[in-house]
């Protein structure tokens, strides 16, 4: 018997669906969940081999959910976004389910997850490319990040600087830092070029943090920020600072 997962803030919605899935006696509803953050914490103790998910919910989206998880089970959308996002989904989840559905589309949908071949893999690659895409916009003002059981929402305001730490990043507040599997690559395009400036291959910086610029030895120098934290320049950077700054 497969496991599901339900994650939808609308009870109602919930409700719908579970009323679908008594029609396939194969497929056993494990949990139901009103928020992500619900969702990550069943999704952890169930390991589910499906999960229908609302994209709009409170406090983080369905995409900053899964993007929390370490193994992505596979995933049917059951959303009112709108269309340009509905054919960025199409060719990567199983299917997409546009709010109200039938009890029809939805058959169709199960139908689609019931047809993979046994042992077919978890979604990791299927899903990445379109949460990469589609981070992009949330990412620009906010990071959802995760240490073991606790979640927390970072403004990329707070963020003083980044550090490359081997396939994560540490990302810097006043406070703490958090951990993010993710690429210093990916931040550098994410984030808003106005206020973050990347000035080695290991550190991006808040500009905003930035006091002054020392040099360090031939062709190399220092960033030093607000709290006296001293980040390596690499020369060409140094050289693109400089211009971007107008000095």
């Amino acid at each position: 018997m497969k496991r599901v997962i339900i994650i939808d803030d609308e009870v109602l919605a919930r409700n719908i669906v579970k009323d679908y899935l008594k029609e396939y006696p194969q497929l056993n509803v494990v949990a139901e969940c009103a928020n992500g953050y619900e969702g990550v914490k069943a999704i952890q103790q169930h390991q589910p081999d499906l999960i229908i998910l609302d994209i709009q919910m409170p406090k983080i989206t369905g995409f900053e959910m899964l993007e929390l998880l370490e193994h992505l089970p596979q995933v049917i959308f059951a959303t009112a976004y709108d269309e340009y996002a509905i054919k960025a989904f199409e060719a990567n989840a199983i299917d997409y389910l546009l709010k109200p559905f039938s009890e029809t589309r939805f058959d169709q949908a199960i139908q689609k997850f019931l047809a993979q071949p046994k042992g077919a893999a978890k979604a990791d690659l299927k899903l990445q490319n379109m949460l990469n895409q589609d981070q992009l916009a949330e990412e620009k003002t906010r990071i959802v990040v995760r240490n073991n059981n606790e979640i927390s929402i970072v403004p990329v305001g707070d963020i003083q600087y980044i550090e490359a730490y081997d396939d994560y990043v540490k990302l810097f507040t006043k406070q703490s830092y958090f951990l993010k599997k993710q690429t210093m690559n990916y931040y550098e395009q994410v984030l808003d070029p106005v206020m973050f400036f990347r000035t080695h291959r290991s550190f991006i910086i808040n500009l905003q943090q930035l006091t002054r610029i020392e040099p360090l030895e031939k062709n190399t120098y220092l960033a030093l920020l607000k709290d006296g934290k001293k980040i390596p320049l690499s020369r060409p950077a140094y050289l693109k600072l400089k211009e971007k700054l107008g000095i």
